[in-house]
């Protein structure tokens, strides 16, 4: 009798476990769905469209750093485009000036890191 109810205890565990598995599995496929899916931008009038570039201090290579950047960059409400170049150091955003500023720009860009590793320098707009 303490030996079949073991084994059913030990069933029952087991299917809770593979059952909560895999209903954590789909709520995992959805959050990365939504991080890996671009993001929409919406149209920004003429009169609002400004264009900034600036140098990026700290970065160590074009794939963790600069493409980083230039994703969180990118992914702003009111950005319509970003690109960084590793090479010359330099990133360049269209952005609605309603929405965003130099100081949110530059604050995503030194929080990509620790605060620490990348600095912003020479804001042209």
């Amino acid at each position: 009798m303490k030996i079949s109810k073991i084994l059913i205890s030990a069933t029952i565990a087991g299917l809770v476990f593979v059952g909560c598995k895999k209903e954590e599995d789909k709520s995992l496929q959805v959050v990365n769905a939504e991080k890996s899916a671009p993001k929409e931008h919406k149209t920004i009038a003429a009169e609002n469209l400004q264009t900034a570039s600036f140098q990026i201090e700290g970065m160590t290579c074009a794939v963790g750093c600069a493409k980083t950047i230039e994703e969180e960059l990118a992914n702003l409400d009111g950005v319509d485009k970003a690109t960084v170049d590793f090479d010359k150091k330099t990133a360049t955003v269209s952005f609605d000036k309603t929405i965003q500023n130099p100081e949110s720009l530059t604050k995503v860009v030194q929080e990509t890191g620790d605060g620490k590793t990348y600095k912003v320098s020479n804001f042209k707009s």
